[in-house]
């Protein structure tokens, strides 16, 4: 039995990208499941009892802590005598790194769900590229999780195209059709507009994920303000954390946060059933690992429109499910949101061959099993290897 854990800075990561691939990997009989995160008893509470949970003290953002952290991973792994060790997000893909090469892990598989320094300019760009690369040096083997990433890391030589690769089509789990089943959203789509009292006629945009600068909900507001002046039948959903509230624009925050027609949601496990109320899913991110929020969206059978940036591209066909819209342009993205509100038959269009698209593409247990025969071949080329 190969000996496995996952590592991530919040639980929340794995909870939403890793927990359904440990169940799968875990029925195959061949895996020892870890998990290591920031301390979280209620996480813990709801872990499956074949799952070993090692809290370590991580934080989002820049951290002093982060030596003593790479000191207790480095001294948990060779503890453990870890086969593979498997990380994400940014810090606990840098301590995790520097910690399983020195502890002599032969599997140091880096999932680069995402790059921070996309983002950046200047001398903050260049610290966190310096940062991505020496995670790279530090990992036998780096999967994006989409192809344009992919394409992105190498033309930045953060490593070489040999040392990378995307499993299946993308995606860091893939879509559970079971959850977002198509058949139910006429039923969900009714629920949630008699809860907000949105008419079963009127066009609903929605936005899900956190509720921030870098996901362009200042451009998101910006355009909501003049469809909702222009057109008096849309709404807004916006479904997640609002976040960082300093970096958002005030008055656009102040404005949206009084008006009838843009919902502030909040958080929910059951994300579906906002999305089958809507009829145009919503991505203004300036960077995203693929975008899974895209996916899941076309499986419930709405329209996208996104940024022209690595991940959603690949999540979407471009003129075929969605539409493309530059980053951080706020008219652009109000006129791709009015274009669609005039031609209704492009909703159903970019619906219909979105949902057959995402069906076809991303299904979840396809998904894990490439994703598990990909671990087994790792595994198997270097067994023997550790201790």
């Amino acid at each position: 039995m190969y000996k496995v854990c996952f590592v991530t800075t919040a639980s929340i990561t794995l909870k939403s990208f890793v927990l359904e691939l440990a169940d799968a990997m875990h029925k195959t009989g061949s895996f020892e499941i870890h998990f290591i995160c920031d301390n979280d008893d209620e996480f813990k509470s709801l872990l499956p009892s074949y799952i070993h949970y090692h809290p370590v003290p991580m934080k989002r953002g820049i951290s002093f802590d982060g030596i003593k952290v790479i000191g207790k991973l480095r001294r948990l792994f060779k503890q453990e005598k870890f086969d593979l060790v498997q990380y994400s997000t940014p810090n606990a893909s840098c301590y995790a790194s520097i910690a399983a090469r020195v502890a002599k892990i032969p599997v140091r598989l880096y999932c680069q769900w995402g790059i921070v320094y996309v983002g950046f300019t200047g001398l903050k760009r260049f610290i966190f590229k310096t940062i991505e690369k020496m995670v790279c040096r530090n990992s036998t083997r780096i999967e994006p999780d989409s192809i344009s990433n992919l394409n992105f890391s190498i033309s930045e030589g953060l490593y070489t195209k040999e040392k990378g690769a995307v499993i299946w089509n993308g995606s860091a789990c893939g879509v559970n059709l079971k959850k977002f089943d198509i058949s139910k959203r006429d039923v969900f789509k009714a629920e949630i507009r008699q809860k907000y009292e949105i008419p079963q006629d009127a066009l609903v945009y929605i936005f899900v994920g956190r509720i921030g600068r870098d996901k362009g909900i200042n451009e998101l507001l910006v355009a909501a303000e003049k469809m909702n002046e222009l057109k008096e039948d849309t709404y807004l959903l916006l479904v997640g954390e609002l976040e960082n509230e300093q970096f958002l624009d005030k008055r656009l925050l102040n404005w949206s946060q009084n008006q009838k027609r843009v919902i502030y949601c909040g958080f929910t496990n059951e994300v579906e059933k906002y999305l089958a109320a809507a009829d145009v899913y919503l991505l203004p991110s300036y960077r995203e690992g693929f975008g899974t929020t895209v996916i899941e969206a076309e499986s419930m059978g709405l329209a996208t429109i996104v940024t022209d940036i690595p991940g959603p591209i690949n999540a979407m066909l471009k003129n075929e499910t969605g539409l493309v819209v530059p980053k951080a342009d706020a008219d652009a993205l109000f006129k791709s949101m009015l274009y669609l509100y005039d031609n209704r038959d492009k909703i159903i269009k970019f619906a219909k061959c979105g949902a057959e698209f995402a069906a076809t593409s991303f299904e979840q247990e396809e998904l894990f099993r490439q994703i598990i025969l990909d671990r087994e071949n790792m595994l198997k080329s270097v067994s023997g290897t550790n201790g």
